[in-house]
This record gives structure tokens, sequence and C-alpha cells, in this order.
């Protein structure tokens, strides 16, 4: 089984960390901490497991962030156990060849995509009883018993021929969604998913920093769930813009005229003194931060209205330096979102991916142009360099075509 994992190898980090700027290949050396290997064939560890044949996943920033060690070892996950290794790939789809005895929710021939397999583990997996009481009501990500080592662990992951899981971390695809489309529910879900951590009403001003993948998802999902909202997406790339504005964004702003364009577009004054950036009266409902730098929570934090939200749906894997002085003074809620779960929405509690399902067929959350490279495995130095160089390739959402 052919794959690639990065493991928490702090001296190899470093050396990554340090030369990659100058030296991107050496990722792909031995003073790396990750590796491609071709793996021994694994058996099932258990009789709820099952071993999955890839046919397609996608290239998530998250992996791009553990392959070249942007990642400080300080920051408190690194903290767990469970995270020494980490299989690369999580957005993946493929068909099932094999199965345990006391399998009951798949059978070989199934297409299925990774769930709670994007993270290594939860009470479920691990077969731990009685669950914790977040698995208990269905929000995996957020296990207490995520630093456990107990109990068995899948071998491989989306970046390479395929893995084993248990048959609770995946989800069985609906026959009526491609490939393509079951390969953009894990990110449609992590937007979903914070969009309804703080929903939009009608009439609010909307901001979404950041126009990768999940930004883009995250637009439609706005959309999605307020249809008479007013949506702001900030892009970094002309290809951006125009995607953001084919998705339905009333407007787009560039990450170098935020104040202005902030105050503009929700009529709110801006104030400026010596040493300050400045500070909005007024600004955006919710914002939601695709980026999770210093710089961008410090920003959204500013241009929030008074007890408007801000939704942190990705962080810089670094230590973030950022003035939070605007959670105090204008009483700005500054929330969490980890990835998917379950959600409560319309009068109905389901799954954030039962969710997605619902949404893709209703037209409400789409695929089209948002696959824009697709490279054999082969090809993984090229498939990586092109999801890292935006700005020249024009990638949006990149993946690994095992068909």
């Amino acid at each position: 089984m052919r794959s690639i994992y990065a493991e928490k190898i702090v001296p190899k980090m470093l050396a990554v960390k340090a030369l990659s700027g100058i030296w991107p290949g050496v990722v792909w050396s031995p003073l790396s901490h990750a590796s491609v290997a071709d793996l021994p064939e694994p058996s099932l560890p258990g009789p709820r497991w099952i071993k999955v044949k890839n046919r397609q996943c996608g290239i998530c920033a998250t992996d791009i962030s553990f392959l070249f060690a942007r990642v400080d070892p300080a920051v408190a996950p690194a903290a767990l156990p469970a995270h020494e290794r980490m299989y690369l790939g999580h957005e993946a789809v493929g068909e099932v060849i094999e199965v345990g005895a006391g399998v009951t929710r798949v059978k070989p021939g199934d297409r299925v995509i990774m769930n709670t397999s994007t993270l290594p583990v939860n009470c479920l997996s691990r077969e731990i009883e009685p669950a914790c009481r977040f698995c208990a009501r269905g929000d995996y990500a957020l296990c207490e018993n995520r630093g456990t080592t107990h109990g068995a662990a899948g071998v491989g992951g989306g970046w390479g021929d395929g893995f084993t899981a248990h048959e609770s971390e995946v989800d069985l695809v609906p026959s009526d969604l491609s490939d393509d489309m079951a390969t953009l529910v894990e990110p449609a879900s992590v937007a979903l998913h914070a969009v309804l951590r703080r929903p939009p009403a009608p009439g609010d001003k909307v901001l979404v920093v950041g126009a990768g993948i999940i930004g883009l998802l995250t637009a439609q999902a706005a959309r999605a769930v307020c249809p008479d909202c007013h949506i702001t997406v900030m892009a970094k790339h002309p290809y951006q813009v125009e995607m953001a504005r084919r998705l339905g964004a009333n407007e787009t702003i560039g990450p170098g005229d935020g104040y202005e364009s902030a105050a503009r577009i929700t009529g709110a004054k801006h104030y400026t003194s010596m040493m300050n950036k400045g500070m909005l009266m007024g600004g955006f409902d919710v914002i939601y931060d695709l980026v999770g730098s210093s710089a961008t929570i410090e920003d959204s934090l500013r241009w929030a209205r008074a007890e408007g939200a801000v939704v942190l749906v990705a962080i810089d894997f670094r230590r973030v330096r950022a003035d939070l002085s605007p959670v105090w003074y204008q009483q700005v809620d500054l929330i969490g979102s980890l990835t998917h779960g379950v959600d409560d929405w319309q009068g109905r509690r389901q799954s954030t991916f039962d969710w997605v399902f619902e949404l893709m067929r209703a037209g409400k959350l789409g695929a089209e142009g948002l696959i824009t490279h697709r490279f054999p495995f082969e090809q993984y130095r090229q498939a990586v360099a092109t999801a890292t160089s935006k700005a020249s390739s024009g990638a949006i959402k990149v993946v690994f075509d095992y068909r």
C-alpha cells in the first residue's frame, strides 16, 4: 500500500520549516519528517473494520501544513499522543473492498467517503464504552478521548492507494452524487458547520475572509442558509474574485483594503490614530475567518460590529498574536468551528454530511469549476507544488485521481 504520512519528529520538522522557503524539495528528502512509503498490505485489526481502495482525494490546506511542518510543536493539539503520525489525505472517496465479520453499515462495492477519520481518535472508532458526552451526541470532533492510544488505529489515507478504517469512520455516498461532488462533501461540511455555528439573519452583512476552496464553499453555505444576507468575500487572486462572484458573492475585496472597504460596505465609521491600524464603529454582523492567522483574527475582530461574531473556521498551527480587545470592548463573540459533526437547522438535527447531501441535491452547494487540477499519485510532487503555488497555478482544489 502506497501512502504519504507525516510524523511528529521535532528535529526533522524544524529542518523542513527552516529550509522549505529556499528548498521546497526538502519535504521529499531524507531530512524530512514526511515519508512516501510502500507499506505492507494491512490486515483488518478487528471485526468492525473495513478496507477501502481510493478513487479520488483532494489536497487540503491542513495536509499541506503538516507536510511542510507549518506547525508549532507548542500549540495545544500537538501534545496529544494520537498525533504522532498523520496519514495525509482526508477528502477521499473510495470503494469498500473488504469488511470484517462485525461490519453492518457498508459492504464490498459500496462507495464511501471519510467522515470521522479526518481526526485520529473518537469513542466509536476506538470502541470505548461508555462514549464521552460529545461522541454520545454525534460531535465526534470534540471527543474527550482524542488523546488515548487505546484500541486499534487505521493505516493509510487519501494520499495513496487506500486505507483501513473503523466502519464508523466512513459514510456511504448517495448514488446520485458524482465522485467530484463526493470529494467536496467533507470540505463543504466544514463550511456548512461553520455557518451553522452562527447563522446569518436576513439583511445581515457577512464577510468571508479567504477565498480558497472552503472559503468559496462557506460563501455558498451562507447563501443556502440565508438567501437574503449580503455576502462579501475577501480574495487574494483575480481568479478567486471571479469564482466568488460566480458563486453569488455580492462584493469582493482585497486583503490590502479591508478597513476602508469594510466601512464602505457596512456603513461603519473608521477611526485611526498613530500606531493603530484602526477601529470600526459598526461593521459586519458575522465574519467567517478561513485563514486564522494573527493578522486575520485581529482584523476580523475589528471589522465586526458590536455584539457581532467572528467564527474561526481555520487556524494557523503556529502560535498567533492578536489584539483581542474588541471581544471585550465591542462584546464581539469569537467562536470556534472544528470540522463537522451534527447540526440543528430548520427544526431538525442530523449529521453535517446529511445536510450537505441535501444541499448538493438541491443545487445549493455545487462542485462545478471548483476542482481545477487532477494528478495521478505518481505525480505527487507536481500535485503538491500546484496546490501550494496558487498565484501561478490558479488552483482552487487539486485532487489525486486514482481511476
